[in-house]
């Protein structure tokens, strides 16, 4: 599945979400959506644990 389609599933099931149930279930279903990406990041292991909570590096120099 390429990432528009992705991203168009997103948008629609938001877009559903906000209309028949409100703002409250438009940021809820946004914020687990959030949380299922980043799962998904990190059981394809695109992410590490520490990427969250380490600061980024600069021109490959730690400061």
């Amino acid at each position: 599945m390429s990432m528009a389609v992705a991203g168009l599933i997103a948008g629609m099931a938001l877009g559903f979400a906000g209309y028949f149930g409100g703002f409250g279930a438009f940021l809820l279903v946004a914020a687990l959506g959030a949380i299922g990406f980043v799962a998904g990041r990190f059981l394809d292991g695109d992410l590490e644990p520490g990427d969250l909570f380490r600061p980024r590096e600069r021109d490959g120099r730690r400061r």
